[in-house]
């Protein structure tokens, strides 16, 4: 391995871990991400920060305003909407694929996430609970067979996850509960027509129950428990 290898590697990882935090909720829309403190807690030159957060630009994740530094993204009413209007038109074609390429083993994958899902619920763990309800959205990406679709989603979730970080309704759950197990139930059954709809009124739902005249503003970034 080379070293531009080996440091595309770091930089890679340093964003997966920024994704991660953002889809926990442990990151906030708007954050300033100051590259010392990230080079500090990182435990990395400041090089491989700045390819992170290139990265994370190039995803949509993140800002990078000249003179001012690098932002999380902050995604305004209409760009909520159209986050939610793509996804309407992805997620359906998401479940044709799975139903079409699903093995069983992909099936009983599905079911151990609905089960971490719930065990995270019984918990009361509302990160986790956050995570995994976007990780179910990547899942089904992963299995439907079409790579570019599953690129667009991995960039997808993680800014829906900002989208409900500024705009949701305290204890609104993520995901509304039973909504993921009745999809996971007709992809099972084979059932097109059933998991659209599904996946449709699941979508719906989620936007529907967001205070698109909200806000969030915090710009303090708490690295510890990022890397926690």
């Amino acid at each position: 391995m080379t070293a531009d290898d080996s440091n595309k590697m770091q930089a890679e990882k340093i964003a997966e871990t920024i994704t991660n935090a953002v889809m926990e909720h442990r990151i906030a829309p708007g954050s300033k991400l100051s590259e010392s403190r990230m080079a500090e807690a990182f435990k990395v030159s400041r090089t491989k920060i700045r390819q992170a957060l290139t990265m994370l630009a190039e995803s949509g994740l993140v800002r990078l305003l000249p003179n001012r530094g690098a932002f999380i993204a902050s995604p305004t009413v209409q760009e909520a909407r159209e986050v939610f209007a793509l996804r309407r038109i992805l997620e359906p074609e998401i479940i044709r694929g799975v139903i079409s390429q699903a093995k069983k083993s992909d099936i009983k994958q599905l079911k151990e996430h609905l089960k971490a899902e719930k065990d995270a619920r019984a918990a009361s763990n509302r990160r986790t609970i956050i995570r995994l309800s976007g990780d179910f959205h990547l899942l089904l990406a992963s299995i439907c067979g079409n790579r570019y679709i599953e690129k667009m989603m991995a960039e997808l979730c993680p800014l829906t996850c900002l989208v409900i970080a500024l705009y949701d309704v305290p204890q609104t759950p993520a995901c509304p509960e039973d909504e993921h197990d009745k999809i996971v139930a007709a992809i099972e059954a084979g059932d097109d027509a059933k998991g659209v709809e599904l996946m449709l009124h699941h979508l719906t739902h989620i936007e529907n129950a967001l205070n698109l005249d909200g806000g969030f503003d915090d710009d303090q970034v708490d690295w510890d428990m990022v890397l926690g």
